[in-house]
């Protein structure tokens, strides 16, 4: 089925605000605006479910994948061609990282598969700069759009030095449908209309992301309004950023800049829009409109969710002068057409008959779900060229999953209750015994109290069915990173949960930095509304998953914990476990080392107050994790596995260690 309901209700939406004033006849100039943000890359969808109506049936389906969006997104652009429409296609960062099919791959079959869908232009993700500088120049020397960011310098990188598809911004000039890339605004023609589209990345990129080599970064705000001056001075009216910083941010950069007319954000994986009717939550409005530092203008904000499960579509118009008009449209979860009524998607639970159709009706009838047949091509392609190893890959079952284990970054975004992810929290239990198997302890000479999990390490559900050792190594846990541990007393504990839920307290902040628990149990009761609250309740798991028995944590009090290396040296926010190490610690990393494990002693941490980052100072050598280095390091993967194949049986756990009481 064709996107032709959504492209109608953006079309009356355009219409009825285009009604709204006089001075909305002198439109010179619209533009739609198809997107798409931190796909991830998943190229095959992934299992998902909806609601028919807020009191309506739960379908078990599928989302997205490449070829899906691939389709919705032609469709979108065959439309606008019909009306001789001029059109974007943008993608807003975050194709790495996600799946087996990067794991095996690095960067370069996202690099086959996005130069084969119409791209126009992506903004730089954070992910990005997973692996290094080196294989990201070979990403964006083999794409066949650009890559955008004008808040970094890559000057003085080798790799990324010099590159010609890595800019501050593209241009692009329109006549009618017709599109064509343009170097400076003099290279247009009388009669077509130009458009800038700038890329806005994270100014503490090298705090978040572990490549960046030499690259620079610098102030969102105040370079991006340079560039946008810049190119208002040379005569290019209409300005699209392109960001990867996140909603909140993208709404700071509306509010602290003038000229820019749309912002077309990633990062913090927000599917905007009021999704309540199909179980996915409130997540904010979308084309939402901020008033610009002039207090005159308005920046239209929009964002398309994650893992290449949506689609978003903006209408925009401008006057004759280049000022934007109307901003509207909406994003469309893109569904299969196989429907199950059981999250084990048994034969025996396919939606048939009078069922399916009941389905299909409902879809039929929202603007917020679509189902898309997937682009036959591109779905051969994948199938042939990557999916055989993948398979291959995903290695032993070694657990079994009764009901959809759901992973949510903050607990009450999409339609979760105050507790968010059941998956995190496992995964933090998963460490603890893993941590205190006699192999582990024999390196550490430590026993683990609690295990601490960001949630942004985590990057899918358990979903029902088999689990395999790939599910948790090539998808769930996929950054190889491997485990620390290290003894802080209550007061860092404390202060480490305090810090990192206020950062995400603002409406649309990235939530990456939420930390879910372990071995523990703790209440976060918000003070100020979307920005402060304490922990109202701190207490240790002293007995065990199935007889918990619990225990107030003292500040005075030490306690072990386990934590993947990247949150231990205090990135992405984790600044109270850095600053915990600075003078000394007892931390050890664990690997595994042939048979065996093998652990690599801390001496302590260092700070750099230019960068922002912490580095990790061994007391000897440090783990050998690169290409072709002897160490084993996706010790978190490998804990989480070796759990699942304990227990046989996957399930939330039967208590909540993480509670977030939200100001009303």
């Amino acid at each position: 089925m064709k996107l032709q309901k959504t492209i109608l209700a953006v079309a009356l939406l355009t219409a009825l605000s285009a009604c709204s004033s006089d001075d909305d006849n002198n439109a010179a100039f619209s533009l739609t605006i198809a997107h798409v943000n931190d796909t991830h890359s998943n190229f095959d969808p992934v299992k998902s479910s909806f609601s028919m109506g807020e009191e309506g049936d739960v379908v078990f389906n599928e989302f997205g994948g490449y070829p899906r969006v691939l389709e919705a997104a032609n469709d979108i652009k065959e439309d606008a061609a019909e009306a001789k429409e001029p059109l974007l296609f943008l993608h807003g960062g975050d194709a790495w990282q996600g799946t087996a099919y990067f794991k095996l791959n690095d960067g370069m079959a996202n690099a086959d598969l996005l130069s084969q869908m119409g791209i126009d232009a992506m903004a730089l993700g954070n992910h990005e700069f997973d692996l290094d500088t080196t294989k990201l120049a070979s990403f964006i020397d083999a794409v066949n759009f650009p890559l955008l960011a004008n808040n970094m310098n890559a000057d003085n990188d080798p790799a990324l030095s010099g590159l010609s598809n890595l800019l501050p911004y593209q241009l692009f000039a329109f006549n009618g449908a017709v599109k064509r890339k343009i170097a400076t605004i003099s290279d247009a023609t009388a009669s077509e209309q130009v458009v800038a589209v700038v890329g806005v990345v994270l100014e503490d990129m090298p705090t978040i992301a572990t490549g960046t080599g030499e690259a620079t970064f610098s102030s969102e705000i105040e370079t991006t309004q340079k560039t946008v001056d810049q190119l208002k001075e040379k005569g290019v009216n209409k300005v699209i950023v392109l960001s990867h910083i996140g909603n909140a941010r993208d709404v700071e950069l509306a509010a602290g800049t003038t000229g820019i007319d749309v912002i077309v954000g990633g990062h913090s994986h927000t599917l905007l829009g009021d999704f309540t009717e199909l179980g996915h939550g409130d997540n904010g409005q979308y084309a939402q409109l901020v008033t610009q530092k002039d207090t005159v203008g308005k920046t239209c904000i929009v964002q398309a969710g994650q893992y290449a499960q949506a689609i978003g579509q903006a209408s925009v118009s401008f006057d004759d002068k280049g000022e934007l008009l109307t901003c509207n449209g909406q994003n469309t979860l893109l569904s299969n057409e196989t429907y199950y009524s059981d999250a084990m998607r048994e034969p025996g639970s396919l939606l048939t008959g009078d069922a399916h159709q009941k389905v299909e009706s409902f879809i039929d009838s929202s603007i917020q779900i679509d189902d898309v047949d997937e682009d036959v091509a591109l779905r051969a392609h994948i199938d042939a060229t990557y999916k055989p190893a993948v398979e291959e890959a995903y290695g032993e079952v070694v657990a079994t999953v009764s009901e959809d284990i759901i992973h949510e970054r903050r607990p009450g975004d999409k339609g979760t209750d105050m507790h968010g992810s059941d998956v995190a929290p496992l995964i933090g239990e998963g460490m603890v015994y893993w941590a205190n198997q006699e192999g582990v302890k024999s390196v550490t000479g430590k026993t683990v109290q609690i295990g601490l999990v960001g949630a942004g390490g985590v990057r899918t559900n358990i979903d029902a069915g088999e689990f395999r050792e790939g599910n948790a190594s090539l998808e769930m846990l996929p950054f190889s990173n491997y485990l620390s541990v290290l003894t802080i007393n209550g007061v860092v504990l404390k202060d480490l949960l305090t810090t990192t839920i206020d950062a995400t307290l603002p409406e649309g902040s990235h939530a990456g930095k939420f930390p879910y628990v372990g071995g523990m149990r703790y209440t976060f009761t918000e003070d100020v509304k979307q920005q402060s609250g304490h922990i109202s309740q701190l207490e240790l798991n002293t007995g065990t998953e199935v007889e918990p028995s619990w225990e107030v944590i003292q500040d005075s009090g030490e306690y072990v914990v386990i934590v993947n290396n990247y949150n231990a040296s205090g990135n992405d926010g984790w600044n109270a476990l850095g600053e915990a190490q600075l003078k000394s610690t007892d931390r050890v990393d664990i690997v595994i080392s042939g048979d065996n494990y093998k652990s690599y002693a801390v001496d302590h941490l260092t700070f750099d107050e230019a960068s922002g980052k912490f580095s990790v100072v061994y007391e000897g050598a440090e783990p050998s994790c690169d290409d072709g280095g002897a160490d084993i390091c996706n010790t978190d993967a490998r804990s989480f596995i070796d759990y699942a194949d304990h227990k046989k049986v996957l399930e939330a756990l039967p208590f909540e260690s993480t509670t977030v009481i939200y100001k009303d």
